[in-house]
């Protein structure tokens, strides 16, 4: 597999390389976000926040609008919102520097294998007005296209797995982001907020206590009252 790893400090950069050679990836380094822009041919994008032109959001959000690899975030920032912010900008993961080497070859593992999944499954699905194809990454909802970051994509694709069937917030958190997953679980929140815009707040129900479900054809007949069909 391809890394892209974006990282201006040759500290860093060096003896990263040289560890992620050594564990079977193909390295491609680039020490500025224009470099970054300019790659091609990788499977996996390794970006340093702290960059010396532009500042790593913006490159974050340039990419995923380029191409739908995954992206791992390296940040010194520890502060919640700005973890929550790059998620919503369309990473997939992130570490905190300093981190463990084994943990970041961990994660990228995890990320690639959740890419490849999606990669592999049959498509395309109808569920009610939407239609998502597992392998071309395409949704239609009401006849319309929607553009999902991979993050809503995977989510959308979790509750898909079967309509109608609560999932609850651990079972989504392990399937979409991953089973050892330590940081807030607001970031699902963030997710499904932003899929009930692009979709339909009724589409996506929140089964109070439990989790949540996609609409399926006799739930308008649930009690009222099991459940939330908007988020507050």
């Amino acid at each position: 597999m391809r890394i892209l790893m974006v990282e201006d400090d040759p500290a860093i950069a060096g003896p990263l390389e040289e560890g992620l050679t050594r564990e079977g990836f193909t390295v491609q380094a680039a020490a500025t976000g224009r470099a970054a822009l300019a790659a091609e041919g990788y499977d996996l994008v390794l970006l340093d926040l702290g960059l010396p032109d532009i500042d790593g959001h913006v490159v974050c959000r340039e990419i995923r609008q380029q191409s739908s690899v995954p992206i791992i975030v390296v940040t010194a920032r520890s502060d919640e919102i700005d973890r929550v912010t790059l998620l919503e900008l369309g990473a997939d993961d992130y570490v905190v520097k300093p981190f463990g080497f084994r943990e970041l070859v961990a994660r990228i593992r995890a990320v690639l294998r959740r890419s490849e999944g999606v990669t592999q499954a049959n498509g395309p699905e109808s569920i009610g007005p939407l239609v998502l194809d597992l392998r071309t990454h395409e949704v239609i909802f009401s006849g319309q296209e929607v553009t999902l970051t991979p993050k809503e994509f995977d989510l959308l694709a979790c509750l898909a797995e079967d309509p109608g069937a609560v999932r609850t917030r651990d079972q989504i958190m392990s399937k979409v982001w991953d089973e050892h997953w330590w940081g807030s679980t607001k970031t699902l929140d963030v997710h499904l907020a932003s899929l009930r815009k692009k979709l339909d707040a009724e589409f996506i129900e929140t089964v109070r206590g439990v989790g949540f479900r996609l609409a399926g054809e006799d739930s308008g007949q649930e009690d009222p009252g099991n459940k939330e069909s908007k988020p507050t």
